[in-house]
C-alpha cells in the first residue's frame, strides 16, 4: 500500500528544507507544469526547456533555505526558472538584440492561429531580443529597469525592444485575420 502525503505550502517548504524526498516530489509535481511553461517562453526547443527546468529545480532544492516568505513561493521559483533560462541562452550565445529595429525582417506567419500553442508560435517568431523583453515585461510583469539588469542591456534598449515586439505582433496578427 502506497502512502501519499499532501503538505500545505508552509509544510511543504519546511519538509523540502529537511530534504524530504516525498515533499520534493510533491513540490516538483505541483509546480513543474507552470515552470516548464515559464522556461518555454524563453527557449523554443521543448527538450532544452525541460532540461533547463530540471536544472532550475535542482537550484530550488539546493537554495530552498534562502526562501524568506517574502512574496509568493511560486514567484520565487519562477524567478529561478527565468534566470536559469536566461543563463542557458547566454551560454548558447542566443541572447541577441536588434540595434536598429528597422533592419529586421518580419518572419513568415502561417495561416491558422487558433490555440494557445499558436499564440506561443507568434511569440516564438519574434526576434530573440524582442521575445525575451516581451515575455519579461508583458507576461512576467518586470519593469524595464529590472529587465535591463537581468539581460545586461540599457533601459532604452529594453523599451525599444518591447515597442518593436508589440509592433511585430500587431503585424503578424493583422496578416492572419
Amino acid at each position: 500500500m502506497k502512502v501519499i502525503n499532501h503538505f500545505s505550502e508552509t509544510e511543504l517548504i519546511q519538509q523540502v528544507q529537511n530534504n524530504n524526498r516525498v515533499a520534493q516530489k510533491q513540490l516538483f509535481d505541483q509546480f513543474s507544469p507552470k515552470m516548464l511553461s515559464t522556461c518555454r517562453q524563453y527557449i523554443k526547443d521543448l527538450h532544452n526547456a525541460e532540461d533547463v527546468m530540471l536544472c532550475a529545480f535542482m537550484k530550488v532544492f539546493q537554495n530552498i533555505n534562502q526562501y524568506r516568505n517574502d512574496g509568493s513561493f511560486e514567484g520565487w521559483i519562477r524567478k529561478i526558472m527565468i534566470r536559469e533560462s536566461l543563463s542557458f541562452l547566454r551560454s548558447k550565445k542566443e541572447l541577441d538584440f536588434i540595434e536598429d529595429a528597422s533592419q529586421s525582417v518580419l518572419s513568415v506567419v502561417s495561416d491558422s492561429y487558433e490555440t494557445s500553442n499558436d499564440y506561443q508560435k507568434l511569440i516564438d517568431d519574434l526576434p530573440q531580443g524582442c521575445r525575451y523583453v516581451f515575455v519579461l515585461s508583458v507576461i512576467e510583469g518586470y519593469k524595464h529597469q529590472e529587465i535591463a539588469e537581468m539581460l545586461h542591456i540599457s533601459v532604452g534598449t529594453s523599451k525599444s525592444q518591447l515597442a518593436y515586439a508589440k509592433k511585430l505582433l500587431k503585424q503578424q496578427i493583422a496578416l492572419i485575420r
